[in-house]
């Protein structure tokens, strides 16, 4: 299904989407449980419906420049420090698209505070 960012909620799956990179952070290094150096980014993407908080992980970064407009299939929301994200996830597809795309800056949903769904299972 073909969404646009204003209708993702918190656990979201499945989720395929046309969006322009607003804004690329400074790209992080994290080590994970196993002892592996990764490299994480946190992106600020948009469409016409509002901006989301996109976040990739090694290879997926490079591939990615403000200004510039991709496809994600088969991506999906989870709620990090209370607020909503997408994620390309193991099984996603990130691709370039030319596709023209208006952001609309106002409505911020990765601004606005989630309960973690995951909460009180672990």
């Amino acid at each position: 299904m073909q969404a646009t960012i204003s209708e993702l909620r918190p656990g979201s799956k499945q989720v395929d989407l046309v969006f322009k990179v607003v804004e690329k952070q400074p790209v992080r290094e994290v080590t994970n449980k196993f002892g592996q150096q990764l490299r994480v980014c946190d992106l600020k993407v948009g469409d016409a419906s509002g901006t989301i908080v996109l976040t990739l992980w090694n290879e997926d970064i490079d591939k990615m420049e403000e200004g510039k407009v991709y496809e994600l299939k088969n991506g999906y929301t989870t709620v990090f420090q209370n607020h909503l994200r997408l994620s390309k996830g193991k099984y996603g597809e990130l691709a370039d698209s030319e596709q023209e795309v208006e952001v609309n800056t106002a409505n911020d949903m990765s601004a606005a505070e989630h309960e973690n769904p995951r909460r009180g299972r672990y």
